[in-house]
């Protein structure tokens, strides 16, 4: 990586008031450093994919969407270049825009209320772009349609979209809605006219409606197989008018009604530009909480570019009235404000408490959400893999965010934890044997289907971990016992013959043949080889190292870990970006390159981070990630990891402490305080670290810090 002259971020603040543009940006303060384009292009290099992609493949590296929105919102209003297969419908490379949906998460779903300006479209709809007539900053996303010669603007609220567009030829103007199609499968859809210059309707799949205000009058609106998954409407536009069409769109997860509502609350009369210096300010002042002085112009791009991420997911589900559907799909009207379920599986490493770092009110509405569900279902919600609410929920509960009902919540996290059910599949079996047994299955391969038992057993134990320390601090000494006891059964999956976790049959043997860097996505493993899920007991090492023999035998295995050659004929999407057998392109093992921590061994942790920090964030065109963003969690990887403190256990109130990548950080708190954080020197080892001016003990620093404030000093040599 160039390394850049150095300037101090609050120099660049004062001089960045006028307007800069990079890679095609325009904004100013902290979000000039923002580039949205990060993680849509693609990652196609076997050196560090880890393999050749067969023909036909895209890498699942990235997957996000350059369009507008403001931190956790309703509305995500961004390009599509296609529908599927695509995880968040816009993918760098292409070179042709289908449509502007109005809700995205980079996960193959949303996608909703596709719309793209029409001016004598041919049978099929869509429009040649180049990046050379395309921009976007925080709040703001612009492009020049080549085949329609229409400027697009687009910019949002927290639940509706402002479009602009130019048109070059104001005669035969049009609008399609193309409600037919979205990142989710669509069933049915409807649309009407609601005045001479207002539409409103519905898609399903994600079941939203709209309600659209256009500032010219509507001459026709023409239906085409209504309803159809091949369908779409198309808007004609009175002519004689001159300027910019805008069109204004709310949307709502209840009803037509209640999207107006929400668009004429939020946007009204207001101007394109007033939204748009709205947004931008939004994330200036969640942006600039965070100031950073050192380091090189790219770590500065790429650190406020993956916080900029990290506050796009969860997103509002709400009306500006407090209505929302429930998990059961009755309207409810709510005092606090009703959000999506949390990637669980992905962000409580990280992303979630950074979350309730920055923005606690948020943290508490999604708290507040998820008992909501629990409420309806019987259960606290869970995310594709682990029940990992039980993290979540603790780690923002033991860090002071408290004003929701913590014992209700409680007891539907102990349901989780003890009854079968939706939350922990295979419970049954992990409550009475302590492990998840998998089938023996002849030549399993990459897609073999089966419990992941291995993967279970760990992130299970991890989770009773989690809700024990909930337990601890209420005072259920009972359940604290249990849950802290059961804490210890990631040990059962340790085979001590082969130094791996390694997965067993229903008698307890051990499964053969095995092959530990064979990587299946759910047979023993998830997502993951033998290597990867074997360094994961993030809440208790010490136990773990035991199992290796010791520091010795334990940092024997790490440095195998991070050298042993990957079989470029392991293929497996999603498993990808290879250091030795370490995967960063997925989560399971994003705890592993601190691992040498615990051995008193720093300086080799360092090593791999700042390997990854430099060389796998914005590779190649400088818009490349290693894998997918997962609604922010390898985003908020990169944030903590910068900034030297890192979530390793993201249920304790602690912090372990590496080293930054920048001279100086101010963090201002939720309390109001600040947290600096201090690296003199060049060095890259750390060395030793001072609170408040005292030699501190260990490598953790406390949660006080964020309450009270302090200062870190971080000595290298």
């Amino acid at each position: 990586m160039k390394c850049f002259r150095q300037i101090s971020l609050l120099l660049i603040f004062a001089a960045s008031q006028i307007s800069t543009s990079i890679y095609g940006q325009t904004s100013s303060g902290y979000t000039r450093y923002v580039n949205t384009f990060v993680g849509t292009s693609p990652l196609t290099d076997p050196k560090i994919l880890g393999y050749k992609l067969p023909e036909g493949w895209r890498s699942w590296a990235g997957l996000t969407f350059p369009g507008s929105s403001v931190p956790n919102a309703m509305v995500q209003l961004s390009p599509m270049t296609k529908y599927q297969p695509a995880g968040a419908g816009y993918e760098y490379e292409d070179s042709v825009i289908v449509s502007f949906s109005h809700t995205n998460k980079g996960h193959w779903n949303l996608g909703n209320i596709p719309v793209l300006p029409l001016s004598n479209p041919g049978p099929k709809f869509g429009s040649r772009f180049t990046h050379k007539k395309e921009k976007s900053s925080p709040g703001f996303y612009q492009v020049y349609l080549d085949d329609y010669n229409v400027l697009v603007s687009l910019t949002s609220t927290l639940r509706a979209g402002y479009h602009k567009y130019e048109f070059k030829n104001n005669k035969g103007r049009q609008i399609l809605f193309d409600l037919s199609k979205a990142l989710s499968r669509v069933s049915t859809w409807n649309i009407e006219q609601a005045g001479d210059a207002a539409l409103q309707g519905f898609q399903s799949g994600e079941n939203i409606y709209f309600y659209a205000v256009l500032n010219t009058k509507i001459e026709k609106l023409v239906k085409t197989d209504e309803g159809t998954k091949s369908g779409y409407a198309i808007v004609h536009l009175a002519d004689g008018t001159a300027g910019p069409v805008e069109l204004k769109i709310g949307l709502s997860f209840v009803s037509a009604a209640n999207a107006k509502q929400n668009l004429e609350s939020e946007i009204g009369n207001k101007s394109f530009e007033t939204i748009r210096k709205e947004a931008n300010q939004t994330w200036e002042t969640l942006l600039s909480k965070i100031q950073v002085k050192g380091g090189s112009e790219k770590q500065r791009e790429m650190f406020y570019s993956c916080l900029y991420r990290s506050f796009l997911w969860p997103a509002l589900r709400s009306d500006v009235n407090g209505e929302y559907k429930d998990a059961a799909k009755n309207t409810v009207k709510g005092n606090f404000n009703y959000y999506t379920e949390p990637s669980l599986w992905d962000t409580y490493r990280n992303k979630d408490v950074l979350l309730g770092l920055i923005s606690p009110d948020v943290t508490v509405d999604v708290i507040k959400s998820m008992k909501d569900v629990g409420d309806k279902t019987g259960y606290i919600p869970t995310f594709f893999h682990g029940d990992h609410g039980a993290s979540s929920i603790a780690g923002a509960y033991l860090r002071g965010i408290d004003s929701f009902d913590i014992r209700a919540t409680y007891q539907l996290l102990l349901r989780n934890a003890n009854v079968p059910g939706r939350a922990r599949p295979h419970l049954a079996e992990y409550m009475a044997k302590g492990y998840i047994s998998d089938p023996d299955i002849p030549k399993p391969h990459v897609e073999t289907k089966a419990k992941a038992g291995v993967s279970k057993t760990l992130e299970y134990a991890y989770d009773d971990y989690s809700l024990a320390q909930i337990a601890k601090k209420l005072g259920d000494t009972a359940n604290y016992r249990i849950l802290m006891a059961r804490s210890g059964n990631y040990k059962n999956m340790f085979d001590p013959s082969t130094r791996f976790m390694r997965g067993r049959l229903d008698n307890g043997d051990w499964i053969k043949p095995f092959d530990p860097q064979y990587p299946y996505y759910e047979y023993m493993y998830r997502e993951a080889n033998a290597w990867q899920v074997s360094f994961y007991a993030p809440h208790d090492m010490p136990g773990l190292i035991k199992l290796y023999g010791g520091p010795k035998g334990f940092e024997s295995k790490l440095d195998s870990f991070f050298t042993v050659p990957w079989n470029p004929n392991h293929i497996a999407r999603n498993i990808e970006t290879m250091i030795g057998q370490y995967c960063h392109g997925n989560q399971p093992d994003h705890e592993a390159p601190f691992s040498y921590y615990f051995i008193g061994k720093p300086e080799k942790s360092q090593k791999i981070l700042d390997y990854i920090l430099n060389n796998l964030y914005g590779m190649s065109d400088g818009l490349t990630l290693s894998g997918m963003d997962d609604a922010g969690e390898m985003s908020a990887w990169y944030v903590f990891t910068a900034l030297g403190l890192y979530t390793f256990s993201a249920t304790d109130p602690e912090y372990l402490v590496t080293v930054p990548l920048f001279d100086e950080v101010k963090w201002k708190t939720s309390t109001g305080k600040w947290l600096t954080i201090k690296k003199p020197g060049k060095g890259r080892d750390l060395k030793s670290i001072r609170v408040d001016g005292k030699e501190n003990k260990g490598y953790y620093v406390p949660h006080d810090l964020f309450k009270n404030g302090g200062t870190i000093q971080i000595l290298t040599k």
